[in-house]
């Protein structure tokens, strides 16, 4: 019988720590706006709401504080980040940047498998907003820009874009319904362009598609529909 010190190494898988799945599980919400901008975070009411207990509640909304999800006050307690007009357009600003100059390299590296990838999602996206399935809208959004990105072909581009992917689903979510069936008519054009090698119109298209949407979270914050914020956690936050 071998010692145990001869028999080959094997790790064994170690369970994500609850604090991590506490953070993803609360930075969901944020994202997909059950958790509003604004919204006061009760400890006591996310442990509840995740089955946790309320330690890796506090150290997630720690993490999420150092990140910039959350904003926290002494005496006040934790409240989701609410971004200023500065900051959203910013991000939005850099979003276009690199989002234009994956479309252009796309146009020029991508194969006829990933220009058939595209296709199926911008498929997906628009039977989505057919059945007004929104969260599904928003997701197929997330996942054709991203394609986009890894058919440019460019490591650092893509992980610039990784770096603010999901703020800009943040604030693409609110205006996903705004936006429309219009948006995916500007996806299908950009994937045309991408189909036929055509760099600068890819490039053209995508520029036009992020400031409309731009455009768009102005439009809708300005109407004062991005502010409607409860006092407390809702109790189907979660759903």
């Amino acid at each position: 019988m071998r010692a145990a010190h001869d028999v080959p190494g094997r790790r064994i898988a170690r369970p994500v720590p609850l604090r991590e799945s506490a953070y993803e599980a609360i930075l969901e919400m944020i994202v997909s706006r059950s958790l509003r901008p604004g919204q006061h975070l009760v400890e006591n009411e996310l442990a509840v709401t995740l089955g946790v207990s309320r330690q890796p509640v506090r150290e997630a909304l720690q993490a999420l504080s150092n990140d910039g999800w959350v904003n926290l006050r002494p005496g006040h307690g934790a409240f989701v980040h609410n971004p200023s007009d500065e900051e959203a357009d910013q991000l939005l600003a850099v979003r276009g940047l690199l989002e234009a100059e994956s479309a252009r390299l796309a146009a020029l590296h991508a194969s006829e498998d990933g220009v058939a990838q595209l296709r199926e999602v911008c498929e997906r996206g628009t039977a989505a907003w057919t059945g007004q399935d929104i969260p599904a809208v928003v997701a197929a959004n997330a996942e054709l820009h991203a394609l986009v990105m890894r058919l440019a072909g460019n490591t650092v581009l893509l992980e610039l874009a990784a770096q603010v992917d999901r703020r800009v689903q943040w604030y693409y979510t609110p205006v996903a319904r705004h936006r429309g069936a219009q948006s995916w008519k500007e996806h299908a054009e950009l994937i045309d362009a991408i189909a036929a090698g055509d760099a600068e119109k890819a490039g053209a298209v995508m520029r036009a598609h992020t400031e409309h949407t731009r455009t768009s979270y102005f439009e809708k914050k300005a109407a004062g529909e991005l502010s409607d914020v409860p006092e407390q956690l809702d109790g189907d936050a979660a759903g």
